[in-house]
């Protein structure tokens, strides 16, 4: 009778350490499909092998929270723009060179001192399509410094507490991999005023954002830059424009620069010979750089129609001919740019009914 019982309680207990190991399993395994970053961070692992081979260096251990962010790491490498893309702005960009990126290429210089040290936010604010994201991607591929580009989507998160965690991740990862800049575009959409009306989840990640800014400041030597665009600077919180000790106006362009940007747009295409370029910026008067990069695209389809209305005629041509100052003039006198087409169609529609 004793040999029995003992046996059955053996068994009972084998039962039960299975039972409980099979609980744990699932437990575990309803967990893992909890995690909010799990798709983000499944993703980000695959992406660290091929993030550490483009840097040229081995990523030191990163947790969860960073692996997110690390999908938003791009190698200054595989940025195609530089500061010869961006045309005009020869003073913007002289000064962008001398306090931000001499201070991340040559850090020797600055390294004496408190004065010299490497700026910690930059500011770039104009009209739309003046130039403020090229210059920032032009800025990252000078400098040789890992850009962060930090989409707000993926800071957001419907589990408590995890926005803040994100957001202490996009610091910490970019001291790691430092020199690193961390890009806001649209800045003001994330870090505008603070109001009463603001959900707690947003007004938590700016003040998150707002601390740890200021405290990577307390190593005056870190290479870690915050770079951030915006159209409406005047919406941005009085704390945040205090953390951009340097800001730049990118204005309209005038006619010297819009000839220079014409030049870099058509650089590459095959165009005439003796085209006016300062003909041609007399009459873009106003115009953005974008505004210029569309008018050339238009005059693209010229000698496209050309070929397409010669095979009608039966004639058909072997290749497209050179685009001609006449082709952007045509797009000129035939074109309204789109924001004065929009102000035009608010001030004739029809008013809404008052009810």
């Amino acid at each position: 009778m004793k040999g029995g019982s003992e046996t059955k309680f053996v068994q009972e207990l084998i039962l039960y350490a299975a039972s409980a190991a099979l609980s744990c399993l699932v437990l575990f395994m309803g967990l893992r499909n909890l995690d909010p970053n799990r798709d983000a961070s499944k993703k980000a692992l695959e992406q660290k092998k091929e993030i550490a081979r483009r840097l040229g260096r081995p990523l030191i251990e990163t947790n969860s929270y960073e692996d997110v962010i690390a999908c938003d790491v791009v190698n200054p490498d595989d940025i195609d723009v530089t500061f010869d893309s961006v045309g005009g702005l020869d003073a913007i960009k002289q000064a962008l060179h001398e306090l931000v990126i001499l201070p991340l290429r040559r850090p020797e210089l600055f390294s004496h001192g408190k004065l010299l040290c490497p700026q910690k936010g930059v500011l770039l604010y104009g009209p739309p399509g003046t130039g403020k994201t090229m210059l920032a991607k032009a800025i990252a591929k000078e400098s040789g410094a890992v850009f962060i580009n930090v989409r707000i989507s993926n800071l957001m998160s419907k589990w408590f507490g995890d926005a803040q965690k994100l957001v202490t991740a996009v610091f910490t990862l970019a001291y790691k991999i430092q020199p690193a800049i961390i890009f806001i575009d649209e800045v003001d959409s994330f870090l505008g005023q603070r109001k009463s009306t603001d959900h707690e989840a947003l007004i938590n990640m700016k003040t998150e954002f707002m601390a740890l800014w200021d405290g990577f400041t307390t190593d005056q030597h870190a290479q870690v830059m915050v770079l951030a665009a915006t159209n409406r600077p005047s919406e941005l919180d009085e704390a945040i424009l205090r953390r951009f000790p340097q800001a730049f106006e990118v204005g309209r362009p005038k006619h010297k620069e819009r000839v220079a940007i014409l030049k870099v747009i058509l650089k590459d295409e095959k165009v005439e010979t003796g085209i006016d370029y300062d003909h041609v910026a007399g009459l873009c008067d106003g115009c953005t750089g974008s505004d210029l990069l569309d008018l050339c695209k238009k005059a693209a389809y010229f000698p496209i129609r050309d070929i397409l209305n010669d095979e009608k005629s039966g004639n058909p041509s072997r290749k497209p001919r050179p685009l001609s100052q006449s082709d952007l003039e045509r797009v000129l006198a035939t074109t309204t740019r789109t924001n004065i087409a929009a102000n035009e169609f608010s001030r004739l529609s029809p008013q809404s009914p008052q009810w």
